[in-house]
């Protein structure tokens, strides 16, 4: 047993050892395989030290790798990779095989460039690219080049000039990767650079071919050029004069995909003024999803129920959120930028059915509130109703021997019937709670009525302006007139010195207010009190928020002028109706 854990121990002793070096001198790492394929480079593949320096090479790239964590196990298939690598260079090491791994190399490199954002880590990639490129095109490919013309100076320039770079490479301050951080490379940037180093290699042949320059001629030309194209299509892609470039028509391909957003966008919204059901909606609104050529079927599911539409494929993109489940299937297997897109597709329908669930609880709560606030009106009507009933009552047991006299005989023939036309007409809120209309009321007789009611409970009345044809709407004065002198008689029912008095001004509009000497409005309670129901110690809390809400929907308005102490004043306020020819002065 100890025989068999020990290749096994040794072999992880081995491997901490190798990620230990690659996280913590992972720099020196990298300049070791460079040196190392400076050396093959110059030497040249036919040296008999070639093969085994390269390989050294490759182990070295291999601690470094940007592919995977240091710590991952290697498959038998990556294995078998690195196998065919080192095979391929003891048997076919050759010049164009150099040329195409420096290539490959580069490309790697730079594909890390745009992966980090520290500015220090795109220096120390740049550099070893920069190194790359002068390799290749100083010491290896002028080896291959049709016509050899690099002079023994240049070559001995770049021999002892190159290895200068990696003293620059040591000096760097560049900082290892965070342990958390993916080791990834951008391909789509590692195959751009790879191929234009392609081109550039391949161009500069065919110059000197077909155009009997020389290396360096046909290299000049080579770059010139491609930069000159890359150049136009830099511009082509994002112009800086206003225009849209090629960016735009190939975001907007991968975007619609065959169908523009905007498309699915009108159908929805179209679907949604037709169809106000949120599961009709939704049914209509995936029997619409496979009807698009790239889709062949879609089901969905719901608290309400489920179903199906089209095919079931094998390919589906799921959409899920917390009031329904949707599942689109497509004909053949998605793309990342189909599947991305079928993903919207469904995010917009479920949004559109949600926005539809939303519509109808607003709906039902708008129902449910007219109905509240419809009985909260008439039960504070109602309980206005019975404390005038309740101040007759006590006035009436209050007589000697059942006599009444002849000032309670008058008051009683003067409410009771006031109280019973109030009672009908609060019935007939209770019976057509959806009516608005309010019936109008002459002033004078309102101010009268108002008079014979509360003169007797110690309210003071004052009225300027008032002249006959004066109208105003009865059950709103009435609802309000018996909202503000409850309340301030409430407060004279625990300090009766309490003073009490009635304002109405018609010389212009409208202008009723009540005041009383009593406790000012809290401070918590006066920025709410008519626009929001409060505490009340002695009634519902909805008196005067139901109030304004009633002066609101008549055109009036019902505030709070003044809350100081010893004047907390309440006031009523809107346009009246004149008769013909009246002046407003």
């Amino acid at each position: 047993m100890q025989a068999e854990t020990q290749p096994a121990a040794t072999s992880n002793r081995l491997a901490l050892f190798a990620l230990g070096v690659s996280q913590r001198y992972w720099r020196f790492v990298v300049v070791a395989m460079l040196v190392l394929l400076h050396v093959v480079a110059l030497r040249g593949v036919a040296d008999v030290w070639a093969r085994p320096l390269l390989l050294a090479h490759l182990g070295l790239l291999l601690i470094w790798q940007p592919f995977l964590r240091g710590e991952h196990q290697v498959s038998a298939t990556q294995v078998s990779l690195i196998g065919l690598g080192a095979a391929a260079v003891v048997l076919w090491l050759s010049p164009w095989l150099l040329v195409f791994w420096v290539c490959v190399l580069a490309g790697l490199v730079g594909g890390k460039v745009f992966m980090h954002q520290a500015p220090w880590q795109r220096r120390y990639y740049l550099l070893v690219v920069l190194y790359l490129i002068a390799l290749l095109a100083i010491v290896i490919l002028p080896d291959i080049a049709p016509s050899r013309e690099i002079s023994a100076e240049v070559r001995t320039a770049a021999e002892y000039g190159l290895p200068a770079l990696f003293v620059a490479l040591i000096l760097i301050p560049a900082e290892p990767d965070p342990p958390e951080a993916p080791q990834v490379i951008d391909f789509f940037y590692s195959i751009f650079l790879m191929l234009v180093l392609g081109v550039v290699i391949l161009g500069s042949f065919t110059f000197m071919t077909l155009g009997r320059m020389s290396y360096l001629e046909a290299l000049t030309y080579t770059v010139f050029l491609i930069s000159g194209t890359m150049f136009a299509i830099g511009l082509a892609w994002n112009p800086r004069t206003g225009f849209a470039g090629l960016n735009v028509f190939f975001s907007r391909y991968l975007f619609s995909i065959g169908l523009p957003l905007e498309k699915w966008l009108y159908f929805l919204a179209e679907l949604s003024q037709v169809e106000s059901r949120p599961e009709r909606f939704l049914a209509e609104g995936v029997s619409g999803l496979v009807r698009l050529p790239w889709v062949s079927g879609a089901k969905w599911g719901t608290a309400a129920g489920k179903g199906e539409h089209g095919r079931m494929t094998a390919f589906p993109v799921d959409f899920v959120n917390d009031e329904v489940a949707l599942t689109i299937y497509s004909m053949h297997k998605t793309s990342p930028a189909l599947h991305w897109h079928l993903h919207l597709l469904g995010q917009l329908l479920a949004e559109f059915y949600v926005a539809k669930l939303r519509e109808r609880k607003l709906q039902e709560q708008s129902y449910v509130q007219a109905v509240h606030e419809t009985g909260a009106r008439v039960t504070h009507d109602v309980k206005n109703l019975l404390q005038s009933l309740n101040v007759i009552v006590s006035m009436a047991t209050s007589s000697p021997g059942r006599e009444y006299s002849a000032e309670l005989r008058a008051l009683i023939n003067r409410q009771l019937p006031v109280i019973a036309q109030r009672l009908s007409a609060t019935l007939d809120k209770l019976q057509r709670p959806q009516s608005q209309s309010d019936e109008a009321t002459s002033v004078q007789d309102w101010w009268e009525r108002l008079q014979r009611e509360y003169s007797p409970r110690g309210v003071e009345f004052e009225a300027n302006g008032l002249r006959p044809g004066l109208e105003i709407p009865r059950s709103l004065a009435d609802s309000v007139a018996d909202n503000l002198l409850q309340n301030a008689l409430g407060k004279r029912q625990t300090d009766p010195s309490v003073e009490i008095r009635c304002t109405l001004s018609c010389e212009r509009d409208f202008h009723f207010s009540v005041c009383d000497s009593g406790a000012v409005v809290p401070a918590e309670m006066e920025g709410s009190i008519l626009r929001a129901p409060v505490r009340s110690r002695s009634g519902l809390g909805i008196g005067l928020y139901q109030a304004a809400r009633q002066a609101e929907s008549c055109g009036y308005m019902l505030e709070l002028e003044s809350n100081v102490q010893g004047q907390v004043r309440f006031a009523l306020s809107g346009p009246v109706a004149r008769p013909e020819g009246a002046s407003r002065d």
